[in-house]
């Protein structure tokens, strides 16, 4: 039997802030990391690009490594994780520890039909509170008009009785739905699949249509993939309210964003609260001019609480893989497989 120990490595950099403020809590996710060490030999990549990546990999330079820690901002050396990209992985690698809800930055087809498949998890309930705090401040930014109430005293409206729609009755979604109702709104929902009663909160269910037609504010909670890209488009945002909002804190893809300049310049809607956006950093010129929409630098999960969080979710994630062969939250398209 060897004594070899198994490769842990780490994709981009642990800390998520270098300011004072952030010190304490960037030692402790770096004690974190290093807690590894018992498990595994802790490598960090250092390859300057994709191409340098994928050589890197069929050179042998990364064999042994079987599980890694992975940061968003890694995608500038790899690239997305897709069929090019997992193909070259050596075959000892068998986790992917994500630091994101979102994981559209990974293919999860290539990472399954893998012999052996790639496991791949990422962080689904860690930034639930932080973001959904960010989906109410935009949603009332855009409710009240605060835009041009800030450069003039314009009444705007209150959230008091208003519908929320929910669009992906996740963790976010739910913890949403709670605060919104100490406004006094009530929340419906569509979901790939209904929720029990327990979850849902009081929430009630209805179809994609119904969503739409119905919904004061429509707050976007969904993943992006090729399914959800441009799910709100010219068709669904006439189906809306006139005077509905949209609040997007999930990707900036999942709206086809022309469309929704197009339906915000012809008042097919009354406006948006958007923390992302489809090109970013780019931002598209007609919602930068638009006093109607209330805008945000993709900040929904930046408290140094939840950066830690998160952090710490990518490294439990990385232990239960090394000490039980399994990760703790495998994404929901390798829930079979596991």
């Amino acid at each position: 039997m060897s004594d070899t120990k198994p490769k842990i490595l780490l994709l981009g950099n642990i800390d998520h802030s270098d300011s004072e403020s952030a010190r304490l809590t960037v030692v402790s996710a770096h004690k974190d990391w290093e807690s590894l060490s018992s498990l595994g030999e802790l490598v960090k990549a250092e390859s300057k690009d994709r191409e340098s990546f994928i050589k890197d990999c069929k050179d042998g330079k990364y064999d042994g490594v079987v599980a890694a820690y992975r940061t968003f901002n890694s995608i500038s050396m790899t690239g997305r994780f897709d069929e090019e990209l997992v193909n070259a992985l050596p075959k000892s690698w068998k986790y992917l520890s994500h630091n994101g809800a979102g994981y559209d930055q990974i293919d999860p087809e290539p990472c399954s039909k893998r012999d052996p498949p790639l496991f791949v998890s990422n962080v689904p309930t860690a930034v639930d509170d932080a973001t959904a705090d960010t989906a109410i401040f935009l949603m009332l930014g855009a409710l009240r008009n605060y835009n041009p109430a800030i450069k003039a005293l314009r009444q705007g409206h209150d959230p008091q009785g208003k519908v929320l729609g929910v669009l992906g009755m996740g963790g976010i979604g739910r913890n949403m739905s709670k605060k919104a109702a100490a406004f006094g709104m009530t929340t419906i929902y569509h979901n790939r699949r209904k929720l029990d009663d327990e979850k849902a909160g009081g929430a009630k269910y209805v179809s994609f249509e119904d969503l739409l037609k119905q919904s004061d504010v429509l707050s976007l909670n969904l993943p992006l993939s090729p399914k959800t890209k441009h799910i709100i488009g010219v068709e669904q945002l006439k189906m809306m309210k006139k005077s509905a909002i949209v609040v997007n804190t999930a990707r900036g893809a999942v709206i086809d964003e022309a469309a929704l300049v197009e339906a915000l310049e012809n008042s097919t809607i009354a406006g948006a609260g958007l923390d992302v956006f489809e090109e970013e950093p780019k931002i598209h010129p007609g919602l930068v001019k638009n006093e109607n929409v209330f805008l945000l630098p993709h900040m929904g999960t930046w408290t140094q609480e939840t950066q830690y969080k998160m952090e710490r979710w990518v490294i439990d994630n990385v232990k239960s893989a090394l000490e039980k062969g399994k990760l703790m939250s495998v994404i929901p398209e390798q829930e079979s497989l596991q």
